[in-house]
């Protein structure tokens, strides 16, 4: 058998995609080919690329922990990708193409067909490799759906694969945390669970060691680590738990506001914007928000429709219309540029009602129709005098009209614009750029081209909408220049994924996590009330 470890949590957001990637990194800098593996990943933040049948679309975090294992992407990583259209249904990628959708019942029965997928890829990866990192999804011990379960402790029994639950210490109540998560497992299970990981501490590590101590005695098991909080820390993320509001920094001059959707995806996007010095990037969800901001964004989501409602009854439609009409720049990606345009029509339900059909912010002469087929797609093209490329994942199709495009007519790809454009993916009209492409603003020089071009045009840090729900640019730095920062946003990244193997290998007990992925789980006490079962 392939040596195999499984990263599980004691809760969504506990630190797993941090743990696998860090041990993705940190066993690759010991010359092993190593893959990262997650069998079912709920997330709508995702990826596109290469597979064996052309392009394929994975989880982000799986790309992120192949970059970190120096490891080529591949659908194998992530063969399951549920994608939530709703609270009670998601849209299923299976091995990168779509797959149908499951509804909320659908986890207790009905996945067979799924586990067997995510088992073969897991057999054939394990085959091409030294070593497999997996991680899970939520916490093993979610005894509801442990019948179903093929990507925490299912998978476990599947590859007969040694188990490290990961707590986060942040959140309080680790101890419990971590010992309930052992001891409500069936005895088959927890003879897996071979140790624990602390994540996020913060503190003397000396008042932290009479418990990890009294952890060790009650379960049998080592804690192999404890990994701090380091405010360097920067991953994507595939979990909206990670959206959050951040506290502004005074010394920025460009304040740009994220819209934070309710089915937002892909909010990664903004990522390398929040490596400008220069830059202040807030989610925000009410129009004052909106007040001051020299650029909003207007990001991709799941569900167009519904989130195109929601932006409505909130009043930011208003608050970006007024944003716009005082010189303020918005710039909206794939679903967001939907949003900005004018009739968006889903004639097929693909997104909710069959033969629904709106009208967008009317920002910018496009129009959208929803189709049955997705588009995957890495384009690369020149905008703003730069390079620039991206990636493409989307059902609606944009037709950018006559007036907003040169020709309108369908590029090669069967999409209605074309990659040359004035603005890549997209249009532009006056200070409202829109693109069906994400990731643009990972390639530097375009990012730094459109960072000057929000501030050549905007007052930027202005008041405007105070108190009254409406927001917009300020006057006062009208002409203001800005120079390029030359920051690396691929350097950044390996910068970052070296400091998480750094970590490990400082903190964690790499050697003790290898050996157990080579031999397997030691014989381990039961703990009740699980070892009664």
């Amino acid at each position: 058998m392939t040596p195999s470890l499984l990263v599980a949590g004691t809760t969504s957001d506990a630190g797993k995609s941090v743990v696998t990637t860090a041990l993705c990194r940190a066993f690759a800098r010991r010359g092993l080919r190593v893959a990262p593996f997650k069998a079912q990943n709920m997330s709508n933040n995702s990826m596109v690329v290469e597979g064996p049948d052309g392009t394929a679309e994975i989880g982000r975090a799986q790309w992120i922990q192949a970059l970190a294992a120096r490891a080529e992407p591949e659908p194998a990583m992530n063969p399951v990708l549920l994608k939530p259209g709703g609270d009670r249904r998601s849209h299923v990628v299976v091995m990168g193409k779509p797959a149908g959708s499951v509804s909320s019942r659908d986890f207790v029965d009905g996945r067979a067909h799924l586990a067997r997928a995510a088992f073969a890829a897991y057999d054939d990866l394990a085959s091409r490799h030294d070593l497999i990192i997996c991680e899970g999804a939520g916490s093993p011990t979610e005894i509801n759906l442990r019948d179903s379960d093929y990507v925490n402790m299912g998978l476990a029994r599947h590859a007969d694969m040694p188990v490290v639950v990961v707590g986060d210490i942040d959140r309080g109540g680790v101890f419990a945390a971590l010992y309930g998560t052992v001891a409500l497992l069936a005895p088959a299970d927890q003879r897996l669970v071979a140790g624990f990981v602390i994540n996020k501490f913060r503190g003397d590590p000396t008042l932290l060691a009479p418990g990890l101590r009294q952890l060790e005695d009650l379960t049998g098991r080592p804690v192999h680590g404890v990994l701090p909080w380091d405010p360097d820390l920067w991953m994507d993320s595939e979990d909206a738990l990670a959206v959050t509001a951040r506290a502004a920094d005074a010394a920025a001059t460009l304040r740009v506001a994220v819209i934070r959707l309710p089915r937002i995806s892909n909010f990664t996007d903004v990522d390398a914007l929040g490596l400008e010095a220069d830059v202040d990037v807030e989610f925000v969800t009410e129009p004052r928000d909106l007040a001051g901001a020299d650029l909003v964004v207007v990001p991709g989501t799941r569900a167009t429709l519904d989130d195109l409602a929601w932006l409505r009854a909130r009043g930011l439609d208003r608050a970006i219309t007024t944003h716009v009409g005082r010189g303020g720049a918005v710039l909206g990606i794939c679903g967001g540029f939907q949003m900005l345009g004018g009739t968006i029509s889903d004639p097929d339900g693909i997104e909710g009602e069959p033969g629904a059909r709106v009208t967008g912010l009317g920002l910018l002469a496009v129009t959208t129709r929803f189709g049955a087929e997705k588009v995957l797609r890495l384009p690369t093209g020149r905008a703003l005098g730069e390079d620039v490329r991206g990636y493409e994942i989307h059902h609606g199709r944009v037709t950018i009209d006559a007036a907003g495009s040169r020709d309108g007519a369908d590029d090669r790809d069967g999409n209605d614009y074309d990659d040359d454009e004035e603005f890549p993916g997209g249009a532009r009209r006056g200070r409202v750029f829109g693109t069906m492409w994400h990731g643009t603003l990972e390639s530097d020089g375009f990012r730094s081209a459109l960072l000057a071009e929000v501030v050549r045009g905007s007052g930027g840090g202005g008041t405007g909408g105070e108190d009254t729900g409406e927001a917009g640019a300020g006057e006062s730095g009208a002409g203001r220049a800005r120079a390029a920062s030359h920051v690396s946003f691929a350097r950044a990244r390996e910068a970052r994924l070296d400091l998480l193997a750094d970590l490990a290998e400082a903190h964690l007990d790499l050697d003790a996590l290898l050996e157990l992925a080579r031999a397997g789980a030691p014989e381990l006490p039961l703990l009740p009330p699980g070892a009664d079962r």
